[in-house]
């Protein structure tokens, strides 16, 4: 059964700092592009950062500079350090897997963490 847990979410101050992690488990962790999405109310999913088998990183433009994606493969765990958090950074985020593979893909979705910038 794969599972995919993120944790380190809650409520910062605009300007401020938060790291939300996403614990694998299931799948074959190093072989998957790990990505990071977010949906806030109202809106649609979006990708704000992804990281592939190889350590090659996206992010979206609105959050370059700001936001860090990495992996940790020995630990099965993608991070996001987001930094100089602004108000519209506010979300659910969402933890994703995804590989492609001759003919076939495997995606699979975390439950989400809430993201709340505010003063």
């Amino acid at each position: 059964q794969v599972q995919l847990v993120e944790s380190g979410g809650g409520l910062v101050q605009p300007g401020g700092s938060l790291n939300v992690s996403c614990a694998a488990s299931g799948i074959i962790f190093r072989l998957y592009t790990m990505g990071w999405y977010r949906q806030a109310p109202g809106k649609q999913r979006e990708l704000v950062a992804a990281i592939t088998s190889a350590g090659t990183t996206a992010y979206l433009d609105s959050v370059k500079g700001r936001f860090t994606i990495s992996r940790n493969n020995a630990r099965n765990t993608v991070y996001l350090q987001m930094n100089s958090l602004n108000l519209e950074d506010t979300a659910v985020y969402y933890c994703n897997a995804e590989r492609r593979g001759a003919g076939s893909m495997r995606n699979y979705w975390g439950q989400g963490t809430q993201v709340t910038v505010s003063s």
